[in-house]
Formats: structure tokens, C-alpha cells, sequence
């Protein structure tokens, strides 16, 4: 993130306990993974985490994000204990390629000037067949761009905010155009920090798990499945000591003394992400004191965890 570190003591941790996330065993690994899955159109998405289930020979498994039937793309799949992170991935910005059909013939021109006008701060209402309450609500569009034109047909690229109905959007569009238009196909190509640039089919997958169980080659699972930690890239953290770890798997709060280091990214409210000091996910929750605080307070609250991921007994019990 490019955030400044403030740095409360040089500690260090205890080789015994923990493990780097990268350095995960396989069962490690199906127990507190994600998979960046490039979703088919065809089956919903409660299809193919049914079958990633199966393929994988997991018990529990979720999706960040409802893609529809006919959509295709990015799928971001949280496996066991990683599911406890699935919320922050629903709420994660999204970006989308679009083909919108017009109803009538219109100048390119036209159609660039009005795609430009629904930049930034929109409202919407959702459509009939939604899980939300039908009444206006503002959602951002952070970056809409026109890439070509053919006859009827328009491709654009948008990046917005979660909870965007995109084929929303293009009706809207079509009707500021005076002409009507409907979405006619889209892919996900971005969610939060998952791309389509480095997704994975589930054929992939299939083959994956082949290697694996059949020569004991961990190389492609490990490619396709990543440590939960790689979701947290972008959240501002804080490092905490060993002896602190335990006790927040427990439900205690953060409190000063357990914290080694911070980003100064952290604010009171502010969501963000615990580490141990070996880069492993303790959990995610919201901030109590601004970093700067943190690094000149002796006692006090530095955070509230809200979604603990790892698991109770990875570090040892330092309170008695």
C-alpha cells in the first residue's frame, strides 16, 4: 500500500508456532484458502461451488459475488475457515466488460457523451428479481470507459462499486439515450484484488487435484489455491506479538501493548487486517485508534476484531 510503518519494538517470533502463509501445507491451504475462479456462463454460481466442492473433497465453500447464469468471470471462492472473510469480499469494488444493445441507431458520438454522464455518483433502483429492498439507493461508478461501437452494439468497460446492477445501468443509459437499450452480455473481470488476469477454470482445478493425488506434485494446487492472506493485500494492518495472538483468537480486543508495528493507513473505524509477525491473518475488524496513537500510547484499545480466521491453538496460551 505504500503506507508509512510505525514501529513500536523489535520483536521477534517464536520458529514453533505458525508457519508462513506461503509455506502452507495442503490441508493448510484447503482449510483457509481462496480461489480466484473464472466462473462459466451457463451454471449459477451456486452450481460451481457446489462442484468445486466435490473436486476439491471440501465441506464448506463460498462465493464473494452472485454472478448470474449467463455472466461469466471472476469468482473469488473462499474455502473453510476463509469463509469468515466472505463479507468483506461482497463489499469489494468490482469491474466489469459490458455489451450493451441500443434499440435504435445513434451516433457514436452521442452514445460516448451520455456513458460519460453516469460517471461518479449514480442512483438505482433494483431490479424486480433482487434480494434487496426495491427503493433508490446511490451507488459510485468510478470509471466507465467506451472502447467501440458496432452497428447497435456497444462494448465498455465499468468499474463501481459492489452492489451495482449493471443491467441497471444499461437501461438507464438507454433511456437518457431517448432510445432504449438492454444488456446483452457481461464478464467480471476484477474483484477486489482478484483479476481475471491470474483466475483459474475449474478444469484447471480437476487437473490440479489429478497431479496431486495421483504423483504427488503440489505444484498447480498450490498455483490456484492462495493463502487467505493474499485477500488482505490492500487492508491497512497491524502486527502483533505472539503472546498476543492466542488471546485474540479467544475474542479479546487488540490492546497496546500487544502490537508490534502498524501501518499508518490505520483509523479509528476503519477496517483492517491483524498479523502475526510471520504475515499469517489472525482476523479482520475496525480500528479504535488512530496509528500515530497506537505508537505513542502505552495502554489502551488499538482495535476489535470482528471476523476471527485463524485457528484457536496455532500459537500458544500466554494468560493464565
Amino acid at each position: 500500500m505504500g503506507d508509512d510503518i510505525y514501529l513500536r519494538s523489535r520483536e521477534k517470533t517464536d520458529p514453533e508456532y505458525g508457519e508462513d502463509p506461503h509455506n502452507r501445507s495442503i490441508e493448510g491451504l484447503l482449510s483457509s484458502g481462496i480461489i480466484n475462479l473464472d466462473k462459466p456462463r451457463g451454471p449459477t454460481s451456486h452450481q460451481v461451488v457446489s462442484w468445486l466442492k466435490k473436486v476439491l473433497g471440501v465441506d464448506k465453500a463460498g462465493h464473494g459475488g452472485t454472478l448470474d447464469p449467463k455472466v461469466s468471470g471472476v469468482l473469488p471462492v473462499a474455502l473453510d475457515r476463509s469463509t469468515r472473510v466472505i463479507n468483506y469480499l461482497l463489499k469489494s469494488n468490482k469491474t466489469y466488460t459490458v455489451v450493451m444493445t441500443l434499440h435504435d441507431d445513434l451516433e457514436e458520438g452521442e452514445v460516448k457523451g451520455v456513458l460519460e454522464s453516469f460517471r461518479g455518483k449514480i442512483l438505482q433502483t433494483p431490479p424486480v428479481k433482487s434480494a434487496v429492498k426495491r427503493e433508490p439507493r446511490e451507488r459510485t461508478i468510478f470509471r466507465l470507459e467506451f472502447l467501440e461501437m458496432e452497428g447497435r452494439d456497444v462494448l465498455f468497460d465499468v468499474e463501481c462499486e459492489a452492489g451495482t446492477y449493471i443491467r441497471k445501468l444499461c437501461r438507464d443509459v438507454g433511456e437518457a439515450l431517448l432510445a432504449g437499450a438492454n444488456m446483452s452480455e457481461l464478464r467480471r473481470t476484477r474483484s477486489g484484488n482478484f483479476t481475471e488476469g491470474n483466475s483459474c477454470t475449474l478444469q484447471d482445478l480437476v487437473d490440479a487435484m489429478h497431479y496431486l493425488r495421483e504423483d504427488g506434485d503440489e505444484k498447480e494446487v498450490r498455483r490456484l489455491i492462495r493463502p487467505v492472506e493474499d485477500f488482505v493485500e490492500e487492508f491497512p494492518k497491524i502486527w502483533v506479538r505472539d503472546t498476543a495472538v492466542e488471546a485474540l483468537c479467544n475474542g479479546a480486543d487488540l490492546a497496546v501493548p500487544g502490537v508490534v508495528k502498524c501501518q499508518s493507513s490505520v483509523v479509528p473505524g476503519g477496517e483492517l487486517a491483524v498479523m502475526t509477525l510471520k504475515d499469517e491473518l489472525v482476523g479482520i475488524g475496525q480500528g479504535r485508534m488512530p496509528a500515530k496513537e497506537i505508537f505513542e500510547s502505552k495502554t489502551g484499545i488499538a482495535a476489535e476484531l470482528s471476523r476471527i480466521v485463524m485457528e484457536r491453538g496455532t500459537y500458544p496460551r500466554y494468560w493464565k
